[in-house]
């Protein structure tokens, strides 16, 4: 595996490849592998002939400096892992090298952006989208690999490519959980042992979520998710929110549909519906959806 950091090696290393027409792939990270990651990989690997990963945090995503400053770097042991997953190349730039002029590209993505991410974090997508069309202008790949987990982001990749017209294909791969069921992410590793131990309950009332929707409106499903997850109680003190007296903050719930991201008021609304949730716990922003119809 070639690690690379400059934009001039990337395109000498891709140029040959390209001419050859060699299929390649791109999965988009920013560090802090995990088997989520790396099941990405797996699956770009099986369909592509060149494996490309790029290793980069975007501070242009970020709208709260203290969460870009928190968000784990673990560089030597991503590059490890990626040559044990079998990529051909780790794209590792600093953001002098992405971004070598100043960034003024404004991306908007409608009413798949009003919703739940997006009026929470202004800017967030828009970064997003100009991240990856550096990258989608750097390596052109033909394939583009996601997690579910990051629905919304999804949707607004797969419409900035309607936006910028290019023909890349974009893989949604399944979420990949720890055995208790906790959705594998890069910001698990700053929770402390106890967090991590109770974290799990978020997946198990989603999935109790789907059982009660057999029976229940969209709206009870709603507000049983939200109070269940607020009424958690631990007696671990260092779990407890000081200024909520909770355990889990949920920041939203909303259960909506899988393709237009909108709102849903009944299970009759859409032939696809999902539920997308995010949690606070011990100051840690942990997100995780599950499909319901």
């Amino acid at each position: 595996m070639k690690i690379i950091n400059t934009v001039a090696e990337l395109q000498a290393a891709l140029a040959t490849p390209r001419q050859n027409g060699k299929s390649i792939a791109l999965v988009p990270t920013m560090g802090a592998l995990h088997e989520g990651h790396l099941s990405l990989i797996h699956r770009a690997r099986t369909e592509n002939d060149i494996v490309v990963v790029s290793v980069f945090v975007n501070p242009i995503q970020f709208n709260n400096p203290e969460d870009l400053a928190k968000y784990p770097r673990t560089v030597d042991a991503d590059c490890q892992k990626l040559a044990s997953a079998q990529a051909d190349i780790a794209f590792v730039p600093s953001v002098e090298e992405m971004y070598p002029q100043p960034v003024n590209d404004v991306y908007h993505f409608g009413p798949i952006e009003e919703v739940m991410e997006g009026p929470r974090r202004p800017g967030h997508f828009s970064g997003v989208a100009v991240v990856l069309r550096r990258l989608f202008d750097l390596v052109q790949p033909v394939r583009a690999y996601f997690g579910e987990k990051d629905f919304q982001q999804i949707a607004v990749v797969r419409n900035l490519i309607e936006q910028i017209h290019y023909p890349i294909e974009i893989v949604a791969c399944p979420i990949v959980r720890a055995d208790d069921g906790l959705a594998l992410s890069s910001r698990n590793m700053r929770l402390s042992p106890a967090a991590r131990a109770i974290a799990p309950r978020i997946y198990a009332t989603l999935q109790s979520a789907v059982e009660r929707s057999k029976t229940a409106s969209v709206a009870e499903v709603k507000e049983w998710v939200l109070d269940t997850l607020r009424n958690i109680n631990s007696d671990d003190a260092t779990l407890i929110n000081p200024d909520t007296h909770t355990v889990f903050d949920p920041e939203y719930f909303e259960i909506v549909n899988d393709t237009t991201l909108q709102p849903v008021n009944e299970w009759s609304d859409a032939d696809g519906i999902v539920g997308c949730i995010t949690v606070w716990l011990t100051g840690v922003r942990l997100i995780d959806m599950i499909r319901f119809r």
